[in-house]
């Protein structure tokens, strides 16, 4: 049986482009602690897909896994602009409290 992840790396490879199978494999290989696997397939995905936020906060925990806690701190300030224009404040003042947090650690 082929496991979700490499679905995903199939569709991937079928079709680079396809962001939504790029998000989709971040979000396995963050289940599965491929932390750096996710951070490459979320940076193509928000290079290509006008997220609304979410894609950076899972961009950010990727980071913060990986120790890299200035980019992750950069992808909390791109997230909180993402979920402020697309309406999202809750979205938003969870980021910051996720920031407030790092800059604490």
């Amino acid at each position: 049986m082929t496991s979700r992840l490499e679905t995903f790396r199939a569709m991937v490879a079928q079709h680079p482009d396809n962001v939504l199978a790029r998000f989709g494999l971040a979000n396995e290989a963050l289940k599965e602690g491929l932390h750096a696997e996710a951070v490459e397939q979320l940076r193509a995905y928000l290079a290509a897909y006008d997220d609304e936020g979410n894609g950076f906060g899972r961009l950010a925990l990727a980071l913060e896994k990986l120790g890299r806690v200035d980019e992750a701190k950069d992808a909390l300030h791109a997230g909180i602009a993402a979920a402020r224009r697309f309406g999202h404040p809750s979205m938003a003042a969870e980021f910051e409290g996720r920031l407030e947090e790092l800059d604490e650690s």
